[in-house]
């Protein structure tokens, strides 16, 4: 699988959270801990936002932690919302059209997960996504197919509602195909405003996810949250650090909303 990262506040540097932390973002691509893989070197990506209402995208196939570009970046872009990810394949190509984040007018998409049996449900699902949609889609990976087919579902009106549509749709595809192995979807999605978290499975044995809880005490127990501002989220497949008890993980089935500052974590219900 993955792992992945989303941040929103107050504007600060990529690196505060991506190469800084003790357990950062480029650490998890080699040494992740609460994922069945530990390697996630096929690939990495970061989508941030700044005076624009589209996304700057910055996206490559090298392992990250072997990518001096990125770190030189996250040293001197400052956003108040960004996305990264880095990458571990389920089968689809290594190529750069595959790393995340997706993007998508002012949207942004990355997802740690999985649809089961995907080569026998791909066809099907790309002759669901809008026909005005399609020629968007650039890769080859069952998360930009998610992504587009919640755009399909009406993401720009009702992002939770469309998140819960594509879910019930892939899951009755994947009954309907008479396929018993259970889907794996643990995704972030922003319109560079409010911030959108699901947290779910067919069997309820997600893949792990997290948000900040108690940030003064990460300031004070690691000198390497020095610089995060008081009104910080972040999100995070696994914690940056050893400090678990400062990250409160979300729970099965939930969607997690960030708006305005506030944080909110709801039941998360395939729709019809």
């Amino acid at each position: 699988m993955c792992r992945w990262l989303a941040y929103s506040g107050s504007p600060l540097k990529l690196s505060a959270l991506l190469t800084r932390p003790s357990h950062s973002l480029i650490d998890q691509s080699r040494h992740a801990t609460h994922n069945i893989e530990s390697l996630n070197g096929d690939g990495f990506g970061v989508g941030w936002y700044g005076e624009d209402p589209t996304p700057g995208v910055y996206r490559d196939t090298h392992p990250a932690w072997n990518d001096e570009n990125f770190r030189h970046l996250s040293e001197h872009i400052q956003s108040g919302l960004f996305l990264a990810h880095v990458r571990a394949s389920t089968g689809t190509a290594v190529q750069n059209t595959n790393c995340h984040p997706f993007a998508f007018e002012n949207w942004l998409f990355q997802h740690n997960g999985s649809v089961p049996e995907f080569r026998s449900l791909r066809r099907e699902l790309l002759f669901d996504v809008d026909p005005d949609l399609f020629p968007f889609i650039q890769g080859s990976t069952d998360s930009e197919i998610l992504f587009f087919l919640a755009l399909t579902f009406g993401l720009r009106d009702d992002a939770p509602q469309a998140l819960a549509r594509m879910i019930g749709h892939v899951e009755r595809a994947r009954q309907s195909a008479g396929i018993k192995a259970p889907l794996f979807f643990s995704a972030c999605v922003t319109d560079g405003q409010s911030l959108w978290a699901v947290r779910y499975s067919s069997n309820n044995e997600s893949r792990t996810l997290y948000h900040s809880s108690h940030l003064h005490a990460l300031h004070d127990l690691d000198g390497s949250y020095g610089s995060l501002p008081a009104d910080a989220t972040i999100v995070v497949s696994e914690p940056l650090d050893d400090l678990t008890e400062n990250w409160q993980e979300v729970p099965e089935s939930s969607l997690l909303t960030v708006e305005q500052g506030a944080v909110s974590v709801t039941a998360f219900v395939p729709g019809t």
